[in-house]
């Protein structure tokens, strides 16, 4: 009997292997293909190398010009050597920049590699999710420890007694028709009443 879930592994790798196209070229004409690039990469690799060194030979040439010290006293030897050793300490320090800048732009170049590599790379922006955070957490992830008073706004609200509230309706409910309450707080004794009122008579 055949295990059904080895048939299920099989048959999506069978429809891989269908859905790749077949190369037109034979494997015999690719490898002589590599071939025949290799052996042109070392020939022109082996050209370069000798234009190099040709050019090198004729650059030493032209800067440093054979020594004739036939003939010359112990004073015209000592100024030779004395212009010899300024031209050294001047190509040493043009070898010197000449190593800096190569350091500099290589570093510059591996720099912009990997700035390639990150544009170019499978990295997916996150995002964002809502997420609520109390002043209190926002002030401390901000400042920190430094960060100790609180923020909670509803605890510096006034608080208010349940008497005050029943006093204030009991007051809306007495006022009624405005024109009464007038004529009754007008002169000494709407004085009197007012002050009674506010608890001044107590």
């Amino acid at each position: 009997m055949t295990n059904p879930r080895s048939d299920n592994v099989r048959r999506p790798a069978a429809l891989k292997a269908e859905a790749k196209p077949k190369s037109k070229i034979s494997a015999s004409r690719k490898l002589s293909l590599k071939i025949l690039l290799l052996t042109r990469a070392t020939e022109e690799l082996h050209a370069e190398r000798l234009a190099r060194d040709e050019e090198k030979v004729r650059y030493l040439g032209e800067k440093i010009p054979p020594l004739q010290l036939s003939g010359l006293t112990a004073d015209d030897l000592h100024k030779l050597c004395e212009g010899l050793h300024t031209k050294i300490n001047v190509v040493d320090e043009e070898r010197y920049d000449c190593e800096h800048k190569v350091f500099k732009n290589s570093k510059e170049i591996h720099e912009l590699k990997l700035k390639v590599q990150d544009l170019g790379g499978k990295f997916r922006k996150p995002a964002l999710r809502k997420v609520r955070v109390s002043a209190d957490e926002m002030m401390r992830a901000l400042l920190g420890s430094k960060h100790k008073g609180s923020m909670d706004l509803r605890s510096n609200l006034k608080s208010v007694k349940k008497e005050d509230i029943k006093q204030e309706k009991e007051m809306t409910i007495e006022v009624g028709d405005w024109r009464k309450n007038v004529e009754a707080m007008s002169g000494m004794e709407g004085r009197k009443k007012m002050f009674d009122a506010a608890g001044g008579g107590q």
